[in-house]
């Protein structure tokens, strides 16, 4: 069994608004054999389209590589605009070394509850994914349930908006749709992305994603 880490401490300052939850990072990030094009920090894969699609709506001409340069330019980035980071799943085991979420067992989940309760500042849980089983919303869920907390739906529309009250202040969450080229299949499924690729055979996956992420990200 191979023992997925999460190699990197969750991102936080004392004004963090938002904050973004997955689960954990691709297998080779803790043994540091990185592809050509990763970077050495959250959500760094260079497979993955969360920075990309970030750097398209803020037009923030990122580099991708393992340098400190490039890391720097995400966590200015963070601070700028008061987001973390905090993924959901501290560590797990794997019997096949890949990234799938379904691929996990002997989960071992950070407390996301007492990082809420210590950055008094929290308002939103940006998840990116839904509620699918082993993903950072199925997680929350699980988390709650066991200190009786509901998670009340705000609405159902992608990307879905639920809250539940903790530490005397309302927490909102959005499930957006996963930045794992995994999710690309449920997106050709949606309703929406068939009726813009009908209009304009130059609509993409990526471009759903960036306006959904766009939507997301400049609300505040």
């Amino acid at each position: 069994m191979f023992h997925h880490f999460h190699p990197y401490e969750p991102f936080f300052k004392e004004d963090t608004k938002r904050v973004i939850i997955g689960t954990l990072p691709p297998p080779r990030f803790c043994t540091k054999e990185f592809k050509e094009n990763d970077v050495d920090f959250c959500y760094g894969s260079q497979d993955g389209l969360l920075w990309k699609c970030l750097d398209e709506i803020f037009s923030l001409n990122l580099i991708y590589n393992q340098s400190k340069e490039a890391t720097n330019m995400r966590k200015e980035f963070l601070i700028k605009n008061q987001i973390g980071i905090c993924d959901i799943v501290d560590s797990c085991k794997r019997e096949k070394i890949d990234a799938s979420d379904l691929g996990m067992s002997e989960v071992n989940l950070r407390d996301i509850l007492a990082y809420i309760k210590r950055y008094k500042q929290i308002e939103t849980l940006v998840f990116t994914g839904g509620n699918s089983k082993n993903g950072p919303e199925y997680f929350l869920r699980q988390i709650l349930k066991k200190q009786n907390i509901k998670l009340k739906e705000v609405s159902n529309k992608i990307p879905k908006i639920h809250e539940f009250e903790y530490d005397n202040r309302v927490i909102k969450t959005i499930s957006l749709t996963s930045p794992s080229n995994a999710a690309n299949r449920s997106i050709g499924a949606n309703e929406y992305y068939k009726k813009r690729k009908q209009e304009d055979k130059s609509y993409s996956t990526f471009t759903f994603r960036v306006e959904q992420y766009k939507e997301v990200f400049t609300e505040f």
